[in-house]
């Protein structure tokens, strides 16, 4: 394949995740989630701990859903007063995201990648969602629970990534204008999502 960036953003229960993974097997490339956080830490040499932490979350911060350290591609070093702040984490997770797309054909779930990568010609930025009801029934499926479990969950969830969003990148998480292809997850099975993305893909890529 052409080499090609696949950022994914997913609202929780629209099954994101599992179609990124896919998607990455389909097309033979790497698929990159919660290994940021190890390739960030083994960048900085800060403790894997503490970016698990603040995984795609917003804490302490009292200017809360405002943004006011949108990212600029900074990194602050070790002697700095800064160097293991939340910001900075966000940081390393940004520069191994930014290394990757220059080296390799790959799929990046989360993390603000496709704000991160916004200037890079060779990415497709694609975000998933489905309606309410259907996120509570899959993640019923996966993960059981109470309905009223599992809908404070995904609010909870969903919360959390828009916040973080907004936080380092001043923009609207589920804002389609942000993306190049949004799609519902509600109306096909797995197979065929991967199908529709590959065939748009090829197409972005033509």
């Amino acid at each position: 394949m052409e080499h090609t960036v696949i950022t994914i953003a997913r609202g929780y229960g629209s099954g994101g995740r599992t179609l990124g993974k896919l998607l990455a097997e389909e097309l033979g490339v790497n698929c990159y989630d919660r290994e940021l956080l190890r390739m960030a830490s083994e960048e900085s040499g800060i403790n894997e701990a503490l970016f698990g932490e603040v995984d795609e979350k917003v804490k302490n911060m009292p200017l809360f859903g405002i943004s006011k350290k949108i990212y600029k591609g900074e990194i602050f070093p070790p002697e700095s007063d800064e160097f293991v702040s939340d910001d900075n984490l966000f940081n390393y997770q940004a520069k191994c995201i930014k290394e990757l797309a220059k080296t390799e054909s790959c799929v990046i779930i989360g993390r603000c990648a496709d704000y991160i990568l916004k200037d890079e010609a060779h990415v497709i930025k694609l975000f998933f969602y489905a309606p309410k009801e259907d996120c509570i029934a899959r993640v019923k499926s996966q993960n059981g629970g109470t309905e009223k479990e599992i809908i404070k969950k995904i609010e909870k969830t969903d919360k959390y990534r828009s916040d973080y969003y907004k936080y380092h990148t001043g923009r609207n998480w589920n804002d389609a204008r942000n993306y190049d292809f949004c799609l519902n997850t509600s109306s096909m099975s797995y197979d065929k999502l991967v199908q529709v993305v590959k065939e748009y893909i090829d197409i972005c890529k033509k």
